[in-house]
């Protein structure tokens, strides 16, 4: 039986939240970010280890107490400017711990509202699965087509539209194949390194409460739904 291993990029410097810190530190509910995501993940029976993987002059994660994952969790200081270079990074790093055939899910560090729920349903679909897949939200909202004056030049058919989220759920050596194939700065997702090699990777219907942060707003809806979460 395949083992399941979790990879979280986390050295990014965030220039789209115009904060102090990288985003992935900001604080949450009295917590960096970081953690809930790192938390969801670590306290999921299936996920053997948690790979964080920061920027090698990362001074942040060392300030705060992880010893609650100790068993689990393993920082890999080995970033790179991309997040496709990261996970490659972070992969190449935890390759003597990881066996070929084992479940490898790649999570944001900046969406913090996993629900385990849909951690379940993800395993749970893609574990008989060739490809693997990803946690996605089919387009309801009607999209434009814009031009560089941000003026409309066409709407577009929003039939089988997807927006991807995470976690995204690949076999080990699939995706590591995948990673060393695609060029890093087209290779947005993991899914699109694992298209690149000719296959369909599964979409799993998500939530859309497994927002990611981006801009500053969205910190606040997040802290909403984690406090939600936290009184039911």
């Amino acid at each position: 039986m395949p083992d399941y291993f979790a990879l979280i990029p986390a050295a990014g410097s965030s220039t789209r939240m115009a904060a102090a810190m990288p985003k992935q530190y900001l604080p949450l509910l009295g917590k960096p970010m970081l953690y809930h995501s790192i938390s969801r993940l670590c306290q999921h029976p299936a996920i053997h280890r948690c790979y964080v993987v920061l920027a090698p002059e990362d001074e942040l994660f060392g300030r705060y107490d992880w010893s609650e994952f100790a068993d689990k969790l393993a920082p890999l200081y080995c970033g790179a400017e991309t997040r496709a270079g990261s996970v490659l990074n972070g992969l190449t790093a935890a390759q003597h711990e990881i066996g070929d055939s084992d479940w490898i899910l790649v999570h944001d560090g900046a969406r913090p509202c996993l629900g385990k729920d849909q951690l379940d349903k993800l395993i749970n679909e893609l574990a008989a699965d060739k490809v693997g897949g990803l946690l996605a939200m089919p387009v309801s909202d009607t999209v434009k087509r814009a031009d560089t004056e941000a003026r409309v030049l066409q709407t577009e058919r929003r039939e089988s539209l997807w927006l991807a989220q995470t976690p995204q759920m690949f076999r080990y050596k699939m995706l590591l194949e995948a990673l060393q194939s695609v060029n890093a700065t087209v290779a947005t997702d993991e899914a699109r390194a694992i298209e690149s090699l000719g296959f369909n990777p599964k979409l799993v219907v998500g939530e859309s409460l497994n927002l990611k942060v981006t801009y500053a707003q969205d910190l606040a809806l997040a802290e909403l739904i984690l406090r939600a979460r936290e009184s039911q």
